[in-house]
């Protein structure tokens, strides 16, 4: 008998959180972790961005995961690994030459995280159908950021109420600890709830698929400007999140708010989750509304126009936690709205083809190269202009992006026909 199919609602949100989760662990707590445990800037800076590169060269190996017969399983290995390593990290920092062998458990998490993505979209792209996508984009990323807000504001909310008791190590070991259960629970939930996909997209030699999705990638119309506009899409915001991070924590005798990590977990993880969790579900329908070509404009707006609140933060320097949280909660629910604008031009322009999972993988890969870039030289942009200015630097930075969307190939509202043309 056919297995029967799960509403997407009992998959989507659950996958993406999973998806989500490791990434922020690595990209976004590991430095605050390791600032916390004694860590040298440089040595943050460079391992923590060099394991950002997992998510770059995914594409490399997509094409052997888009030959695989059983997605479902392969994104519930991935994730059971997923929470061995942070199980791993979490043990090694209670032992001496605990931050390389953390790293090595990071890194190993990082190349699980990045290869569970693949499966995953694919899944996504596989199962619903085009307008199917485009009113789920608003759930998949909510859950994805929310995997990352749980992150940066329950866990280091975590982390910061237990240093006070049982030491810097001990805090977080837990805040590892916890991410990783939750990963493991999640392996077992997708082997009952995922749906079942048994079809390959390829058969023959591994090269010869290789070479055939970076052809086919390549041939797309317009893929040249696609490709600079998933690129540039989050080159501002990107810089403006990472430097953010860094000023919200920085004393005040250099220009920053002084927060301390527990007073940081709490702004990001009360108020400013629910207004990107309903920005990102708004963006959305917006999307599947008004189609891309009429939407993408205001979402690229609603992204990037946020990063006045940090120009206001970085002005007024206020000190109360309320007003602080309540200008974080403006800048997470645009930034929500416009982030929805990105997942649906790569899954209804980059994606579509014969190999719709490794085309995502690559789109991706471009994007997350475009953070990685970006967020190596904002360092470096903010020295020089202080914290203030960078801000506005911010704001300029993200013209390129609103000014490609007057020439990038943009499809319209998806019809009902499509809608009703399903892939089961």
């Amino acid at each position: 008998m056919k297995p029967a199919r799960r509403h997407p609602l009992f998959w989507i949100p659950s996958l993406y959180f999973a998806q989500g989760l490791p990434y922020a662990t690595v990209m976004t707590m590991a430095a605050i972790m390791y600032k916390r445990l004694g860590v040298s800037n440089e040595q943050i800076a460079w391992w923590t961005s060099l394991l950002g590169m997992a998510w770059v060269v995914k594409p490399l190996w997509s094409p052997l995961l888009e030959m695989l017969p059983g997605k479902k399983w392969t994104i519930a290995a991935f994730q059971a690994l997923g929470g061995a390593c942070l199980l791993g990290a979490a043990l090694a920092l209670g032992g001496p030459g605990f931050f390389t062998f953390s790293v090595a458990m990071l890194a190993l998490l990082s190349l699980a995280s990045a290869s569970h993505d693949v499966a995953a979209d694919g899944l996504y792209i596989s199962q619903l159908t085009p307008r199917q996508q485009a009113m789920y984009s608003g759930w998949l990323s909510t859950f994805w950021n929310g995997g990352r807000l749980f992150v940066q504001g329950a866990l280091v909310v975590l982390a910061g109420e237990l240093e006070a008791r049982y030491g810097v190590h001990r805090a977080w070991q837990a805040a590892l600890a916890l991410p990783g259960g939750v990963l493991l629970l999640l392996a077992a939930y997708h082997c009952w709830a995922a749906p079942a996909d048994t079809a390959t997209a390829a058969r023959g030699q591994l090269w010869r698929t290789s070479a055939d999705v970076l052809r086919s990638f390549l041939r797309k119309p317009g893929i040249g400007t696609a490709i600079l506009f998933v690129l540039l899409f989050r080159m501002a915001e990107g810089q403006v999140q990472t430097i953010g991070r860094l000023f919200l924590i920085d004393t005040r005798s250099n220009g920053g708010l002084g927060m301390s990590t527990l007073d940081m977990g709490i702004a990001y993880g009360s108020f400013s989750t629910v207004a990107y969790i309903v920005g990102s579900i708004l963006g959305g329908y917006f999307g599947a509304w008004l189609g891309l070509r009429r939407a993408m404009f205001p979402l690229i707006v609603a992204m990037n126009l946020p990063t006045l609140t940090f120009c206001y933060l970085s002005m007024a320097l206020p000190t109360s936690l309320t007003l602080i949280t309540a200008v974080l909660s403006a800048e997470m629910f645009g930034f929500g709205f416009g982030f929805a604008g990105l997942v649906m031009y790569m899954m209804q322009v980059v994606a579509p083809g014969k190999y719709p999972a490794a085309h995502y993988a690559l789109g991706t890969g471009i994007m997350q190269l475009g953070l990685v870039l970006s967020t190596m030289v904002s360092g470096k942009i903010q020295a020089w202009l202080g914290y203030h200015d960078f801000f506005i630097w911010g704001l300029l930075a993200a013209l390129p992006s609103l000014l490609l969307t007057l020439s990038v190939a943009l499809p319209g509202k998806p019809s009902q026909a499509a809608a009703a043309a399903s892939p089961a």
